[in-house]
């Protein structure tokens, strides 16, 4: 996999959440927090909003775990420097993938289990808690993958130190609202502890994108060239 490549579903996942973000505040989308009737008719009449998200979300997975295991090989070839932290970030990447795929299983239930005309029922309560409890797992777990992804990138020498630090500042913001997934999962303002860290998420992927899409990489293992330019 070629540095560009790498490069390219690094930006082109930034693009998508924001394109995504932007969606969900133009449709007027819920908080965890608000009414359940006012979740319920939200979605009663915004399902192809949902069905919209929920096929970003799968274009998601898959870039990520892209990038990540991309990553890790590009890695690779720069030596050991960074190696231990790029498997880190595959490992933490996959996590981050199986949480959102139930997010968004949990999210089809919860759209499916909506209908004009009718009123919020105790499965649909359910499905939209277990749903915010699946979003607010996801955030320390990318949190993880943020800070092994940047510190990996970084002892590589594939991004400059600011970009470690914007990795490493997202990552922990990610983090801390780990500590407090029960409240973010029941509405609480603290998620806006974790939206920052989002947001560093977004900028540092295309900061690395477009890093990586200029960089050149020298496969650590070819041969030398001899002194009469042989090998």
């Amino acid at each position: 996999m070629t540095t560009r490549m790498i490069g390219a579903m690094a930006i082109t996942l930034a693009l998508s959440m924001v394109v995504q973000n932007v969606m969900f505040g133009v449709a007027g989308a819920p908080g965890y927090g608000d009414p359940i009737d006012t979740v319920f008719a939200w979605h009663a009449q915004n399902r192809a909003v949902v069905a919209i998200a929920v096929a970003q979300e799968t274009l998601h997975m898959a870039l990520l775990l892209g990038f990540l295991a991309g990553l890790q090989g590009l890695v690779g070839r720069r030596g050991s420097a960074g190696a231990d932290w790029a498997r880190i970030a595959v490992a933490a990447g996959a996590t981050v993938t199986a949480i959102l795929a139930f997010y968004s299983a949990t999210w089809i239930g919860t759209v499916l289990s909506a209908s004009d005309g009718a009123e919020p029922s105790a499965l649909f309560s359910l499905v939209w808690q277990v749903h915010a409890a699946a979003f607010a797992l996801s955030l320390p777990t990318l949190g993880v993958t943020m800070i092994a992804a940047a510190l990996a990138t970084h002892r590589s020498q594939f991004t400059p130190p600011w970009q470690r630090i914007l990795g490493l500042t997202g990552g922990v913001l990610l983090l801390a609202v780990g500590a407090v997934s029960l409240e973010i999962a029941d509405g609480s303002p603290l998620l806006f502890v974790g939206l920052p860290g989002l947001a560093l998420w977004i900028v540092w992927l295309l900061a690395t994108g477009v890093r990586l899409m200029r960089v050149r990489v020298i496969d650590s293992a070819a041969p030398a060239p001899t002194a009469h330019g042989e090998g």
